[in-house]
Formats: structure tokens, C-alpha cells, sequence
């Protein structure tokens, strides 16, 4: 009798507000995911927005019912903030959701080894692309259906990563999903070129032959007016290709234990020193030439060093040497940080394009007419960037330099608890369906120039609540083991 009152006033005792808190998150978390797994997903995958009644979806580009999206926030973001969920609470809801969207990525594996941008489970539009199923059923003739794999903003490298994950967890025991990992990973291998670059997108595997090795250099004339080349083949640092690329390998070679991950991850490294541009502008291009000379993309991605993506350059190299302990990826950083240091605009902020040799901002007219004023930006690309990124990787050397790698290592996958206050406004902005509804906008399907004002549900905003009450509810559960 004793010992029933005794656990009837632990089940009765007032919740401490703390310990309410955590409660409320982790029914918010479970709440949201019902939600998002029963009613927003399509057949485990995920677009980017959603008006609420789902009349209208879209990724980057309108999308019909049957379709979900493999590019950031789509479905391998939403997967891995099921799996940060999962590891916070232990949950089977949030790893079998994590689950689902493997498993429709694997569905959507394309033959060359890795993803196009979206993936249609419409029985007659997923005729239009070859994929890596229908080669195992002895259909290997891509003919005209599509079988480029996309590097571009993520896209593969993000699928891969998922998988990866997922795979990890299960103990590697889904034989379909460790097989379409396996798969991928061999396939970014292959179309490694011999100076150790990736190429924007592939369909085949490039011949060693066609590709010397070359040190990055100046042209010696460019056109200043849009050419319209094809540039899917170049090396590409744009929107963070090879970088996302060696990050993959890097996770891939501490998942599988595969010294020939390591090693790749390592040649892109050493890609980037051949591509550091020589004084006076020591950092990189978007994208180069089979000669190693910046040069065209898109008709407002001009022959340039850039101010952006040089620095997921400059923090994948030292990503490098904290995986790796080889001094000669540090190597590049001083002088690439000194360039940008006096390339800062006057408002504090670099450009994303600085002219060859001469450094001199460069900007596009909104009738994508290049010049040197910025008066009259098209405004769907920034042409502009944050110049704290110069902070940011600065600060990071200077800790490497001082400290060393192996102090930094250890601090990393420490968690940060967010604020109770942000907390208790994320699970608040919770409706009682299990969404967080937001005004946005959406493509308008009969004109796509047109966009809608509606309330929506956004695939980033789901990811970006759960995962802060995931970090909220595991950094309570690692305070309570202290």
C-alpha cells in the first residue's frame, strides 16, 4: 500500500516548468510528423511548399501531386530532420519517416548513379527518365529518357547523404537501401575527373584521356557578352558542387570505412589548390574550362573570382584538414582571406563577381547586360554577399592554427540547447492539426512569371522547427545523464 501512494504521488506531482517544456516539445515534434508523414508526403517524399489545402505544391518549379523534390529543402532535408528527431527521442515515428524518404529515393535513382531535381511516381511521367531499377531488370539503353545525375545545389550529394544515414542506423540491413547508397557513392567515383573535380551534372563517366591536369590560369581574352556554351561538363564550384561532393566522400568514408572515399575527398582537395586563380585575385572561380580558365555558365555567371562561393571552397579545405591532419589544405587560406579583405564593397559586403585581374565588382543590368554598376540588379540572384563570411572562416583558421585540429574535433556534435523562449513559440505556432501555417507565395501553374499569395505549409520551416526541438529535447536528455 505504501508503495502504490509513493507512485501515485510521482505520477500525480506537478510537472516543474522545465520538465513541461519538454514534454510540450516532444508532443510538438510528434504532432508535426504525423502530419507531415500522413498528409503532406507522397509516397514518403516531400516538395518545398504547399498551399494548405493542396490545391497548388511546388519545389523550384510548380509540381503535379505525384511528384516530390530531391534538392534542399526537399525530401532528403526533410528526411534528416526526422533522423535528428529520432535521435533526440528514440521515437520509431521519426526514423520510419526518415525511412519512407530513403526509400523513395531509391525508387527514383537514375541509371548514371545519382538524382535528377524531382522524381515522379505518375506511372506515365516516370517514363520519361532511366533509372538505375530499370537497368537491374536488363534495360540498359537510356535512349531519350533523361539519366543526368545533378550536383547542382546539393541535389545528390544530399540524397546520398540521407541514405547513408538511414543505412547506418538500420545497422546496414536494408538491402535496397545499402545497395542504392553503394550504388551512388561508386557512381560520384567514377565521374571524378583525373585532377580530382566533379563536373556540375553527368550522364556518363568521363574518358582520363580528354582531361589533363592543369593548374588554374587567366584567359587571355574573354567575351564580355553571353556566349550560350554548354558548361554541365566544367568544374564546377558553383552553388558548392564539389565542395557538397567532398563533404559526401568524407561522411561516406567514416560510415563504410572505404579508404578509396578518403581518397577522393582528398583529390578534390587537391583540385581546389590547382584551382586557387594566381595574384593578383587568390581565390577561385565558379566555374572552369577544360584549360582551367574561368569561364561562362548562365548568362549572368560571367569568366570571374567569386566572392560567394569561394568560401564554401575555403571552409571545405578546412573541413579537409580536420578529417585529414594534411597541412597542405590549409595552404590556400591566408591569401585567398587577404583577397577578399580588400575586395569588401564600402557597404561591407562582397560581390559575387569581381572582373579577371583587374578586381573590379561586376554586376548584370535586368536585362542581364554586364557592367560595372549595381544600380539595376535583376533580383533573382545575389550579386551581392555577406562579407561576416570573411569573419566566419577567419576565425576558424585562426583556432585551427592556435589550437589544433584535435581540440576542435572534440567539440564538434556538441549540442546547443535554443532558448525556452523560442521553444515555447515554435510549439505554439503549432496549430491543433499538427501544422505550422505561414502566409507565403506560390508559382501560379497557368502562369509561372505570377506568383499567388497564399497561407501555406514550407517543407524549410518543418525542418527547421523540428530540428530545433530536437536539439531542445536532446540537450535536456544529455543535462539529465550529467
Amino acid at each position: 500500500m505504501k508503495r502504490f501512494f509513493v507512485l501515485l504521488m510521482m505520477i500525480t506531482a506537478p510537472l516543474s516548468a522545465d520538465e513541461s517544456l519538454h514534454r510540450a516539445a516532444i508532443d510538438a515534434m510528434v504532432m508535426a510528423t504525423r502530419y507531415f508523414r500522413t498528409d503532406v508526403a507522397t509516397h514518403g517524399g516531400y516538395l518545398w511548399r504547399y498551399k494548405t489545402d493542396f490545391s497548388m505544391r511546388e519545389g523550384e518549379g510548380t509540381a503535379s501531386p505525384s511528384a516530390i523534390w530531391v534538392q534542399p529543402p526537399g525530401t532528403p532535408a526533410v528526411g534528416m530532420a526526422f533522423l535528428e528527431a529520432y535521435e533526440a527521442t528514440g521515437d520509431t515515428l521519426f526514423l520510419n519517416g526518415a525511412v519512407e524518404a530513403a526509400r523513395a529515393l531509391v525508387w527514383g535513382q537514375l541509371a548514371s548513379g545519382g538524382w535528377d531535381y524531382r522524381i515522379d511516381f505518375d506511372a506515365e511521367g516516370s517514363k520519361r527518365w532511366h533509372f538505375r531499377r530499370d537497368v537491374e531488370r536488363g534495360d540498359v539503353d537510356t535512349g531519350d529518357r533523361r539519366n543526368r545525375t545533378t550536383l547542382d545545389d546539393n541535389n545528390t550529394q544530399s540524397a546520398l547523404q540521407l541514405l547513408m544515414r538511414v543505412d547506418k542506423v538500420q545497422s546496414f540491413e536494408d538491402g535496397k537501401i545499402h545497395a542504392a547508397v553503394l550504388f551512388g557513392l561508386d557512381a560520384l567515383l567514377k565521374a571524378q575527373y583525373p585532377n580530382g573535380a566533379w563536373p556540375q551534372r553527368f550522364e556518363v563517366f568521363p574518358d582520363p584521356e580528354k582531361f589533363p591536369v592543369k593548374k588554374a590560369r587567366y584567359p587571355e581574352t574573354w567575351s564580355r557578352t553571353y556566349p550560350n556554351t554548354r558548361y554541365l561538363d566544367y568544374y564546377t564550384f558553383n552553388d558548392n558542387a564539389i565542395a557538397d561532393v567532398i563533404e559526401t566522400m568524407v561522411e561516406a568514408y567514416g560510415v563504410y570505412g572505404d579508404a578509396r572515399y578518403l581518397d577522393a575527398a582528398k583529390r578534390g582537395g587537391d583540385f581546389i589548390i590547382l584551382a586557387q586563380m594566381p595574384e593578383p585575385q587568390p581565390a577561385w572561380a565558379q566555374q572552369y574550362n577544360l584549360d582551367m580558365e574561368p569561364t561562362w555558365a548562365r548568362r549572368f555567371e560571367p569568366p570571374s573570382v567569386t566572392g560567394g562561393e569561394s568560401f564554401g571552397v575555403l571552409q571545405v579545405l578546412l573541413d579537409l584538414y580536420l578529417a585529414t591532419g594534411e597541412a597542405r589544405f590549409l595552404d590556400p587560406v591566408p591569401g585567398a582571406l587577404d583577397w577578399a579583405k580588400r575586395s569588401l564593397l564600402p557597404d561591407g559586403r562582397l560581390a559575387r563577381f569581381y572582373e579577371l585581374q583587374t578586381n573590379r565588382p561586376l554586376f548584370f543590368t535586368r536585362d542581364y547586360v554586364l557592367t560595372y554598376d549595381d544600380s539595376d540588379l535583376p533580383t533573382h540572384y545575389a550579386f551581392k554577399v555577406s562579407g561576416s563570411r570573411i569573419e566566419r572562416v577567419e576565425a576558424l583558421y585562426n583556432r585551427v592554427m592556435t589550437e589544433g585540429r584535435e581540440k576542435i574535433l572534440s567539440e564538434r556534435g556538441r549540442i546547443t540547447s535554443p532558448g525556452a523562449d523560442r521553444v515555447r513559440e515554435v510549439i505554439d505556432a503549432l496549430d491543433d492539426r499538427g501544422r505550422w501555417v505561414e502566409q507565403g507565395s506560390l508559382r501560379n501553374p497557368e502562369n509561372r512569371r505570377e506568383r499567388i499569395e497564399a497561407e501555406i505549409l514550407s517543407c524549410r520551416t518543418f525542418i527547421r522547427n523540428l530540428s530545433l526541438l530536437a536539439r531542445y529535447v536532446k540537450s535536456r536528455s544529455a543535462d539529465e545523464r550529467r
